[in-house]
């Protein structure tokens, strides 16, 4: 085993609640991939995902939940090819998940092949949530350690999701888990529902909620955009996916709101570049469609 795989890997999965260490070790024997080894790329996304998430409403009140997940930040580049080599290899692997039980789908999620977490997720009738990472100070890296260390009454952010999918009878009672569940890494939490005005960007720390940002129809706010930066504050300039896309979204208007605009608003640079792996679009009503994105050059590298 690799140092790192045998050192942080295995101790870290000893450490995993059910069914999620079980699950780890179940796809370990499948693929014929070290435990440990499949243990870190599990937690990885709490560190590095780049994201971009949007809510919108339609003048009859249906809601549109969309996402581009970017992944893969300096973690190789081809020059040759100007692509990340990890955002290349990911596109092989994302599928669009059924979790089932007694044959009937319970929710459904874009995912990567061995993750059994949730980034990405839709409760058909119910609500659907997205994660986008929060750059902070006090980054998964100190929830991680705090875990390994024994302070485990924190939920790891896609195994959260998960749990919600599965226990969560409705849109206000995952919303309240979102809000007041301790974490391991900040985050922001795109929740939509099935009801006129049920959409929301929470932004947590480690241990609270620090904003809350909600559709207000009457107030002429018919969609909410999320990217991996605080609300009340500017993007940094080399990063700024916030103002292309809010222009975006006020050109097309609430009057052409679908997965076409959708799909085009997330299709534009800089909200597609170089990192981004997937889009999906989810609705309660129609579940989790998505495509593989490639930003062919000239295209910014996130």
């Amino acid at each position: 085993k690799q140092w790192y795989q045998a050192e942080y890997g295995d101790i870290l999965l000893n450490t995993l609640p059910e069914p999620y260490q079980k699950e780890i070790e179940g796809v370990s024997k499948v693929l014929g991939i070290p435990e440990g080894e499949v243990a870190l790329y599990n937690v990885f996304y709490e560190l590095f995902t780049l994201c971009t998430s949007i809510i919108e409403e339609d003048k009859s009140g249906q809601l549109y939940h969309a996402r581009n997940l970017d992944f893969g930040l300096f973690l190789g580049w081809d020059n040759k090819n100007d692509t990340w080599l990890m955002s290349e290899r990911l596109r092989k692997i994302v599928r669009n998940v059924d979790f089932q039980r007694n044959g009937k789908t319970v929710y459904q999620s874009a995912s990567f092949l061995g993750y059994i977490g949730l980034m990405t997720a839709v409760r058909p009738g119910d609500f659907a949530l997205t994660i986008n990472e929060r750059f902070n100070k006090e980054g998964g890296f100190i929830g991680i350690y705090k875990w390994i260390m024994g302070e485990r009454d924190a939920a790891w952010m896609g195994f959260l999701v998960r749990d919600i999918m599965e226990q969560s009878p409705d849109y206000e009672s995952a919303k309240k888990t979102l809000m007041t569940h301790k974490l391991l890494a900040p985050a922001y939490y795109i929740l939509s529902g099935n009801s006129t005005g049920q959409g929301v960007i929470i932004t947590r720390s480690l241990d609270m909620t620090l904003d809350v940002q909600e559709l207000n129809i009457t107030g002429g706010r018919w969609y909410l955009l999320q990217t991996n930066y605080d609300p009340w504050e500017q993007p940094p300039f080399y990063d700024d996916r916030r103002k292309p896309g809010n222009i975006c979204m006020k050109e097309w208007g609430q009057d052409n709101t679908g997965y076409k605009s959708l799909f085009n608003v997330l299709s534009t640079k800089p909200n597609l570049n170089k990192l981004t792996v997937y889009t999906s679009i989810l609705t309660v009503r129609e579940g989790v469609t998505t495509w593989l994105q490639d930003c062919k050059t000239p295209c910014t590298p996130w």
